[in-house]
């Protein structure tokens, strides 16, 4: 016999569905169930497909060897294991990244959550998984958070953790503003993060961390995530961003 919970979460659904239509932020078309991504659109979204950087996702012609690391990545040495972005960058992830983080549309969190869950596809997160390792938003400054009003590796980490049945700890904190790394080569962008970050007491991870994201792009944020993590007690930290940067 089917609960009468169910029965009631199904007729809210459906009464949602005619009152709010889903509509798709890229295409404008119905998305259903109050999606704000519809199905056509999420699937036209490119993944990394089979031939990237096994250190940090970069996408590459060709069949690199096995385990390949890129020329960027072969000269650094990150304090995390590997990062695992679920999409190449394009047009679409990337106007789906900006809706959410400039343009507060904190309802594409889940969207941005439900693609970033490809990335766990990759058998090198079975060791996530299977060990419960806390999923970690990389954190914003105070300041920052107060002129955004959120954080949006926040926005994408708990709905990823109700995907995956993870949890979420909040285990980092930013306690020094940095200026903006746009246009800061890698070199100077760890330098301008060094000391940034600082694990909150009692929140110390103990096998293994995922640290979230939005995008990917040099590796510098991860790195000083990781290093802060593993001066913890991390014995392992992976990276999972929706976007390779």
């Amino acid at each position: 016999m089917r609960s009468w919970r169910i029965d009631l979460a199904g007729g809210l659904r459906r009464l949602r569905d005619a009152v709010y239509p889903g509509v798709c932020s890229l295409c404008g078309e119905g998305a259903g169930g109050g999606a704000c991504l519809c199905r056509g659109c999420a699937d036209s979204l490119p993944g990394l497909g089979e031939h990237h950087c096994a250190t940090c996702g970069e996408v590459f012609d060709g069949e690199p060897a096995p385990g390949f690391s890129c020329p960027n990545c072969r000269d650094q040495d990150f304090a995390f294991d590997f990062a695992r972005p679920a999409l190449r960058r394009s047009d679409g992830a990337l106007e789906l990244v900006h809706a959410l983080k400039y343009g507060r549309r904190l309802e594409l969190g889940r969207e941005l959550a439900a693609l970033a869950l490809r990335a766990f596809d990759d058998p090198r997160l079975d060791a996530a998984r299977d060990g419960c390792w806390p999923l970690v938003p990389v954190p914003l400054h105070r300041s920052r958070r107060r002129w955004r009003h959120f954080n949006q590796a926040e926005e994408i980490a708990r709905p990823l953790a109700r995907l995956t049945g993870l949890p979420v700890s909040l285990a980092l904190r930013r306690v020094r503003r940095t200026t903006a790394q746009t246009r800061l080569t890698r070199h100077e962008r760890q330098r301008n993060l060094r000391g940034a970050f600082r694990v909150v007491p009692g929140r110390e991870p103990a096998a293994g961390a995922v640290l979230v994201d939005d995008v990917f792009t040099t590796g510098s944020t991860a790195h000083e995530c990781a290093r802060v993590l593993r001066r913890a007690g991390a014995q392992n930290v992976v990276v999972v961003t929706v976007m390779r940067g």
